[in-house]
């Protein structure tokens, strides 16, 4: 699940670089309070890029668990604070609804903020993965030095 994520979100840190992918977050991100300020300060292009930067930065230290499960632990609560941030564009962006469809329908904006759900709970799950391999990691480590001072005694 771990290299699932990370090729996630790497891929979708380095698309950030695309101005068909600014484009796209446009409705998204002018709409909600937590990105709008960002937006105006920054200019879309170069929000894009820090975002682009910090998935980059998360699919990596996701994808670190096997060398440093605690930095992948730290990486994975980072994706799963993301998409907690963009599942709520599903209510700070109108588009993201239709109207007049009865019970609420999503949006072709909507559906592809749905898959958000999805990275959250991976998110969960491989921070959770990193962290029981961290404590694995530091018993055994622990477990070593116990036998190095017995043998060197």
């Amino acid at each position: 699940m771990g290299c699932g994520l990370a090729t996630t979100f790497l891929w979708l840190g380095a698309l950030k670089f695309k101005d068909y992918e600014v484009q796209n977050a446009e409705t998204l991100v002018t709409a909600s309070p937590l990105t709008s300020r960002l937006r105006e300060k920054l200019g879309a292009q170069k929000l894009a890029r820090l975002i682009g930067i910090t998935q980059i930065t998360l699919g990596s230290l996701i994808a670190a668990k096997p060398f440093a499960p605690q930095a992948s632990a730290v990486g994975s609560f980072g994706a799963a604070t993301m998409m907690l941030g963009t599942l709520s564009f599903l209510v700070t962006t109108p588009e993201a609804w239709q109207e007049g469809q009865g019970m609420p329908q999503l949006s072709m904006l909507g559906e592809a903020l749905l898959k958000d759900g999805v990275l959250l709970g991976a998110a969960i799950l491989t921070a959770a993965e990193s962290l029981r391999a961290a404590r694995a990691g530091n018993r055994s480590q622990g477990a070593a030095g116990r036998t190095r001072g017995h043998a060197l005694s």
